[in-house]
């Protein structure tokens, strides 16, 4: 089963990178724009824009970036099958960084319930900083995929 899976991989591993690429590419554009909607949703005065902030949250979060981390997950795992690269360091920090995107979502998604709920105790001014972490880590992921600086 796992051979075969392999070779699956191994004869469409160009169309694996562009789809993992196309994939990660929505998951960020999320995890970049969720926040901002909360800043805008925390700046609000009107409960119907506030409303609307919430639509759009929910929409996002379920619809774009829940799908596109699956994907990429499940996409990078395909991919890992044939590159092999389980041991470099590279790799390891890549790992690190990407289950810190899963966190970070996941934090997302308790905040996105938080401003649902009318139980946000946040700052429009904290939301502008943690909007920053998925650029750091995307940064990291980058440089060890690229760079690989700990092969």
């Amino acid at each position: 089963m796992i051979e075969t899976l392999v070779q699956l991989a191994s004869d469409y591993y160009l169309w694996l990178k562009a789809f993992h690429v196309i994939a990660v590419t929505a998951w960020m554009a999320g995890l970049f724009y969720l926040p901002r909607l909360f800043v805008y949703h925390v700046e609000s005065q009107h409960p119907q824009t506030q409303e609307t902030f919430c639509v759009m949250e929910r929409r996002l979060y379920k619809i774009i970036m829940v799908p596109a981390m699956s994907m990429s997950l499940f996409l990078g795992g395909m991919l890992l099958l044939v590159s092999g690269s389980l041991e470099s360091g590279s790799f390891h920090l890549k790992i690190l960084c990407v289950f810190g995107l899963i966190m970070f979502q996941s934090y997302l998604e308790r905040c996105r319930r938080q401003l649902a709920c009318g139980t946000n105790t946040r700052t429009s001014r904290f939301f502008r900083i943690i909007n920053e972490i998925p650029t750091l880590l995307l940064i990291l992921i980058v440089i060890s995929v690229i760079v690989k600086p700990f092969s």
